[in-house]
């Protein structure tokens, strides 16, 4: 291997780097020329320590861990049920196609509106953010499930078939793997929406933790190196679970593109 070539490898390595300190370079000049008052937008350095010390056993940590707890359960009840469900709707197109419209229309429309329904059904309680985080979740990976199982590679389909296989067999064979790495898309966008309805939910039903609550509380009373403490972990655990996410693609769908 070359020199070049190894300094190019080693500076790509860094490339995910460059985004995050822009951002902190560009929220550091405008408050260096006074583009925004330092009292609506603290220091990226009183942040990040705000940040640093409440993840580290502060009332932050407290709510990052409400809200990741509220998020999993939704997410694990959408994705129980909305796998198998997509890929029985998926493997029988007239049946997918008579509940389209519905799945489209639900999936269409923004969950928070649906915010009152879920609590006249389920009160002021977690069942309530928890509840309505796993429909709008569930949602999305019925339909990313179903859609890997109509659009698997044909070819394989059919060479399965003058093979001789019956139809479970292509179903369990080659459908049902065929469709992995879709699924898989419906589940990080499952787990992304989990997030931000929980996180939604926290900041207008009355909740008395999690990431949501702390931030529409320190807005009230202007502690804005907590609620921009608070915003940045809410980013970061997003961005975490859909990094946890890839990993676990790469590892079960290894040969997709092959």
């Amino acid at each position: 291997m070359s020199t070049s070539t190894k300094r190019g490898r080693d500076f790509t390595r860094w490339l995910p780097l460059i985004g995050p300190l822009a951002l902190f370079l560009v929220w550091d000049l405008t408050l260096r020329l006074s583009l925004v008052s330092p009292v609506l937008l603290p220091t990226p350095g009183a942040t990040l320590t705000a940040l640093v010390k409440g993840l580290a056993g502060g009332p932050l940590l407290t709510d990052f861990i409400a809200s990741v707890n509220r998020s999993l359960q939704a997410f694990v009840i959408s994705a129980i049920i909305g796998v198998p469900l997509g890929v029985l709707l998926g493997s029988n197109e007239k049946l997918y196609r008579s509940v389209e419209f519905l799945i489209d229309f639900f999936r269409s429309t923004p969950s928070s509106a649906l915010i009152p329904l879920f609590l006249m059904i389920f009160g002021v309680t977690d069942m309530n953010k928890v509840a309505i985080a796993a429909f709008a979740s569930l949602l999305v990976i019925v339909f990313n499930s179903a859609y890997g199982v109509l659009n698997a590679r044909k070819q394989r389909v059919m060479a399965a078939r003058v093979m001789g296989a019956s139809r479970w067999r292509v179903f369990k064979d080659v459908l049902i793997w065929e469709s992995l790495q879709q699924t898989f898309v419906g589940l990080r966008s499952g787990v992304s929406m989990a997030l931000v309805i929980v996180i939604v939910a926290e900041m207008f039903i009355g909740a008395e933790s999690g990431l949501g609550n702390r931030i529409i509380n320190a807005q009230q009373v202007l502690n804005v190196r907590e609620m921009y403490a608070a915003i940045l972990a809410a980013g970061a655990l997003g961005y975490l679970l859909n990094i946890l996410f890839l990993l676990i693609e790469k590892r079960i769908v290894h040969w997709s593109g092959r």
